[in-house]
């Protein structure tokens, strides 16, 4: 029993310390956003300010042309939200279509695609672009929404879930004349919700997050993405010159994400237990 325990406090103490490590700088990051430029500049660290001050969000928040801060985070904000919704949508359609409908080379064809899957993400960039190109989106919303709507992750995923759900219920509805997407409409979809707010949480966070391609296909800076809008800020506020301004835009950045981690724990805890949709 005593061993027990101890492998028991091991283990919350080396979450505590992972805890840490990951909060630190964000931790760091928030009080850097509420020092004046002078503390920043002193010699030594110091987490907390010495003078709290919200000179450097109002400064942020007022800079409507080069830096556009508010624009930007609602740009994510729609792109985010938007890319989301349509991934629920399409990768539940592709679970449903690996998991209850037959057709020849059906798990080949997935097994497949999981396999191209594993190449860096790097590699289809230029490919890509070229398509997105191709069909007039570069500098438009539709170039960061609609790419990777069909993450094999997130099929993998809700495919692993729906695979639990018997199959007796399909039988049953299809002796009441049920189609297959009524079948998936009333009976399919509400027994993987949990799952699917996972992955439309997980593809938000992605989303919003993501920094390299909205950087090579958006120009516009009204049009940017707010990670985007940091490497712009990164610009004009860097070389130790705005540092609290910096700090402030990346603090506005990380609420979405934090408040929705948040109030969205209990979803990731249903996720992993593949029976919770069944009663």
């Amino acid at each position: 029993m005593k061993k027990n325990n101890v492998s028991k406090y091991l283990a919350y103490a080396f979450l505590v310390l992972l805890a840490l490590v990951w909060l630190f700088p964000a931790l760091f990051g928030l009080f850097t956003s509420f020092k004046s430029q002078g503390d920043i500049m002193d010699v030594g660290f110091r987490m907390f300010p010495a003078n709290w001050i919200v000179t450097n969000y109002l400064k942020l928040l007022q800079n409507t042309s080069s830096a556009p801060i508010i624009t930007w985070f609602f740009n994510s904000l729609f792109v985010s939200t938007t890319h989301a919704l349509l991934v629920v949508v399409v990768v539940s359609l592709a679970a449903f279509g690996y998991t209850r409908v037959h057709f020849k080379g059906r798990d080949a064809l997935f097994y497949g695609v999981l396999a191209i899957s594993m190449f860096p993400s790097a590699v289809n960039i230029i490919p890509s672009y070229k398509i997105v190109d191709s069909l007039g989106w570069v500098n438009t919303y539709l170039a960061v929404i609609i790419p990777g709507l069909g993450g094999v992750g997130n099929v993998f995923l809700v495919r692993q879930f729906m695979q639990n759900i018997p199959k007796e219920y399909d039988e049953s509805a299809r002796m009441d004349g049920a189609s297959d997407f009524v079948i998936y409409k009333n009976i399919i979809l509400p027994l993987v919700k949990p799952v699917l707010i996972v992955a439309g949480m997980f593809s938000f966070v992605g989303s919003w997050n993501d920094f390299l391609w909205p950087t090579i296909v958006l120009s516009d800076v009204k049009k940017m993405t707010i990670t985007a809008g940091l490497q712009l800020l990164q610009d004009l506020y860097g070389n130790y010159v705005m540092i609290g301004q910096l700090m402030s835009a990346a603090v506005i950045a990380m609420i979405p994400t934090v408040l929705l981690f948040v109030f969205a724990q209990k979803y990731f805890i249903d996720s992993l237990n593949l029976n919770v949709g069944i009663k």
